[in-house]
């Protein structure tokens, strides 16, 4: 009987002479080969060559999709293919494991190669789609060979059996070059169900290139990213004079060393060529620090915001993997075909900012600025030269108001997620990856599903072979939908590619390489023709996932990272050595708006607080101190104000302007200009004009001076308590009127007395103090109100002026006042005429 006659009368499982199979496609779905994959990842460590073994009382067995049934209760893998690329007259060997995922013993069965359905092979990438996705063992799984076969011992519930297929490429029959399914199925009965049938199937892909032939082979880019979640803080400290970087944790230190996530991919982009290496400038300097001696935060300290000291830091333990690590990487990405591209600095969100913080006029600055670093530091720390016009939003997902603000940022090339612009039904071929979206910029857009074979930890030989062996299907079949049209390809793994997945994707490239592949740098494929009938739409930003918003930085925390860059800017008017800040705060809000903060959101929420707090705590170092009451005596004089700087450099460009809430009553001069000394304290005096007795509010606000001047620091209020010169006026004229009345009367009594009438009261001199309370001579009539003590007890007479101790600041010794302008006998602030 030939072998159409023979598949034509059998069941949907192919098994010749095998009576009572249902009919082709009329089961219910079960399986998928990725969940498969899935299933099985946490069983295949209990996996061995040798007999059968039962899984671990109390556990489960791994299922594949719809689960297992007592009609197909075998969860079948393959988890390696060898050689991956058959030719003509050789042998693929298959292993994998065969699980009994049911409740009865299997009894009599055996697993066994299907030979490709028809012999001819999968012409499209969308016949690679439907293999991929069927659940449940079909007739166009092919028809299962009557040798090599593996005989399977008797499995009970839950037990599991390695086995090994040789199969000779001649058996397979295949009829040229191409890609085809390769399925393996377990055939037999349950002790419940003694009829044979199919009891499971694991599907993969198997390219047979014979001869490669005349075909333009696809250029791939290859995106190869070297990034980390920040972990320098904006704290430093010295050492002999030396500035000593501080991380937020030690991760960097497991990560650079032999077997960490980062040393493994770069001894991966090591071994191979035409990579483009997307790098986090951040990341880099995270690693020069570590060179030298470095100090980490102890943990639940980084939201204190407090200056790191000993008692709060550790000692950093990378140096030696830090600096390995770096040697290392410089040699990669010299190699010679390599491209490295340039992320801005710290990797900041574009697609938040575009979505949540587009309105804030420090977004844009921050943006502008992390290119600019981005360069200068991969080029300093690398000795290479870099693109850095390159934007890469969240995932690679895409809208127009991120394509808007990545255009603002001068990105001319915008890396993009093809989920994002897929390609039109009409399209029959794929289309290459780069294409024009207006405003001067272009898209190279990843093919969603190539990429989407590397967005997971790869960490089970199933899943490793799964990938790879569909990475290599999905390639031939690209370059042979057009064999003379060459395309590009963009393959976009996930910015947290792990040493795994980097590891099945290298050893994919190097195997399509040379045969229907080229590895080309970016550049490659940004300059290529676009295609015609690609996709150049921009989705709208209603069209953007879900998925991914709902994982954005929110405005609150953007809107407080814009403060922190104004706060800043404030900051860096007054400083005499801005440098010492600048660098430091600059990176670190701009690493308070990093992409990586998208899966490790508690962190991020730290660091931006940590950050926001230390600024503060800079900022309110030079400030004035808080007082309470002030005396003024007399209708002119001085109010003393005290400013202190407890920073370890001077500040400048400062002014103190003290404001009256009643300047009817109290007015004070000009604003006065400030140059403080490290670690002192000066006086400034104004010269104040009262109208009128009792207290007034006064302000006291630095201010920065030049032509964009603006508040610094916290207002202080305070009382001044007034005792003008005019009430002691008063008070002498209305003792003036008394005398004249005494004096007259004793004039009258005098002139009785000289009349023989009797007086009453003896005589007093005129210039005695007497009952009308004129003062006597000598007197003060201001010192009484000069003096007056202070209604606020809270002030220690210890202290200075601003609250500091005694004498500290160059300030002049006012009249009536002690060197630091305090009444001791007050214990207040004192201000003289």
């Amino acid at each position: 009987m030939s072998e159409p006659a023979r598949h034509s009368g059998l069941g949907a499982y192919g098994r010749p002479g095998r009576p009572g199979s249902p009919a082709d496609g009329r089961r219910p779905g079960r399986r998928t080969a990725r969940r498969l994959a899935a299933a099985l990842g946490a069983a295949l460590a209990l996996f061995t060559a040798a007999p059968a073994v039962a899984l671990p009382a109390g556990g489960s067995v791994p299922e594949a999709d719809g689960g297992v049934s007592a009609e197909s209760p075998v969860v079948m893998t393959i988890d390696t293919v060898s050689p991956q690329v058959a030719a003509p007259n050789g042998t693929v060997t298959i292993t994998g494991h065969v699980t009994n995922g049911g409740k009865s013993v299997l009894k009599g069965a055996h697993a066994a190669v299907r030979k490709p359905w028809s012999g001819k092979p999968l012409q499209q990438r969308s016949e690679l789609s439907r293999v991929a996705s069927r659940t449940t063992p079909i007739g166009q799984d092919g028809v299962e060979l009557d040798s090599p076969q593996y005989a399977l011992p008797e499995l009970g519930p839950g037990q599991s059996q390695p086995y090994t297929l040789g199969v000779a490429v001649n058996d397979l029959q295949l009829s040229g070059d191409g890609v085809y399914e390769l399925a393996v199925d377990a055939w037999g009965a349950t002790a419940e169900n003694q009829r044979d049938r199919a009891l499971g199937i694991a599907r993969t892909f198997l390219t047979y290139n014979a001869n490669p032939g005349d075909a333009q082979p696809t250029r791939i880019a290859t995106l190869w990213p070297l990034v980390h979640g920040p972990v320098l803080a904006a704290q430093t400290t010295s050492d002999n004079d030396q500035t000593v970087s501080v991380l937020r944790n030690d991760s960097l230190a497991t990560d650079f060393a032999p077997g960490g996530r980062l040393y493994e991919l770069v001894d991966t982009g090591s071994k191979l060529s035409g990579l483009t290496w997307v790098i986090d400038p951040d990341l880099l300097d995270a690693a020069f620090a570590m060179t030298k001696p470095y100090r980490v935060q102890k943990p639940n300290t980084e939201e204190s915001g407090k200056p790191a000291k000993d008692d709060n830091t550790v000692p950093g333990t990378g140096t030696a993997a830090a600096t390995a690590w770096l040697d290392k990487l410089r040699a990669a990405v010299a190699k010679s075909g390599n491209q490295v591209v340039s992320l801005p600095y710290a990797d900041p969100d574009v697609a938040s900012i575009a979505h949540n913080g587009s309105d804030l006029t420090g977004m844009s600055t921050a943006l502008n600025k992390a290119a600019t670093a981005g360069r200068l530091t991969v080029e300093g720390r690398l000795a290479v030269d870099t693109r850095s016009d390159v934007a890469w939003p969240y995932q690679g997902y895409l809208d127009q108001q991120i394509a808007g603000i990545t255009q603002q940022a001068g990105s001319s090339l915008v890396l993009v997620n093809g989920t994002s612009m897929p390609e039109p039904d009409t399209l029959n071929h794929t289309p290459t990856a780069v294409r024009p979206i207006g405003n001067g910029q272009s898209a190279v857009v990843a093919d969603d599903t190539v990429s989407a074979l590397f967005d997971t930890d790869l960490n089970t030989p199933q899943a490793q072979t799964q990938a790879t062996q569909r990475f290599l299907a999905e390639t031939y079949a690209i370059t042979h939908e057009q064999p003379q049209n060459q395309r590009g390809l963009l393959v976009m793994p996930p910015r947290e590619l792990t040493a795994n997945t980097a590891k099945v994707l290298a050893n994919a490239l190097q195997t399509a390489a040379g045969k229907w592949v080229e590895p080309v740098k970016l550049d490659v494929l940004a300059q290529a023709a676009p295609d015609p009938g690609a996709t150049t739409a921009v989705p709208a930003a209603t069209d953007y996932p879900a998925q991914a918003r709902a994982s954005e930085l929110p405005a609150a925390d953007l809107s407080g990272t814009d403060k922190i860059q104004n706060d800043l800017d404030t900051l860096m008017q007054v400083l005499t050595l801005p440098q010492r800040v600048r660098g430091p705060f600059s990176a670190a809000m701009v690493r308070s708006l990093s992409t990586e903060w998208r899966t490790q959101a508690p962190d991020g929420s730290t660091y931006r607080k940590g950050v926001a707090q230390y600024l503060k705590e800079l900022t309110d170092a030079v400030k004035v101190p808080p007082k309470s009451v002030v005396t003024l005596a007399g209708n002119t004089g001085q109010l003393q104000v005290s400013v202190r700087n407890d920073l370890t450099q001077t500040v400048t460009n400062l002014k103190l302007v003290l404001t009256s809430h009643q300047p009817n009553r109290l007015r004070v001069g000009k604003e006065e200009e400030l140059v403080i000394p490290a670690a002192q304290s000066v006086t400034v005096r104004f010269q104040a004009e009262a109208r009128n007795n009792g207290p007034v509010l006064m302000t006291a606000q630095l201010w920065t001076t030049g032509p964009n001047s603006r508040p610094y620091g916290e207002a202080k209020d305070f009382r001044v308590e007034v005792t003008s010169v005019t009430n002691g006026v008063l008070y002498v004229f209305a003792g003036g009127v008394v005398l004249l009345l005494l004096a007259a009367l004793r004039f009258v009594r005098q002139r009785k007395r000289r009349a023989g009438q009797p007086h009453e009261d003896g005589d007093q001199p005129i210039g005695d103090t007497g009952a009308g309370g004129a003062p006597a001579p000598d007197e003060d009539p201001d010192k009484d109100a000069a003096e007056a003590p202070s209604e606020d007890p809270s002030e220690d007479p210890s202290e200075g002026a601003d609250g500091d101790p005694a004498g500290d600041g160059p300030a002049r010794t006012p009249r009536d006042s002690s060197a630091d302008g305090r009444d001791r006998a007050a214990s207040d602030e004192k201000v003289g005429p």
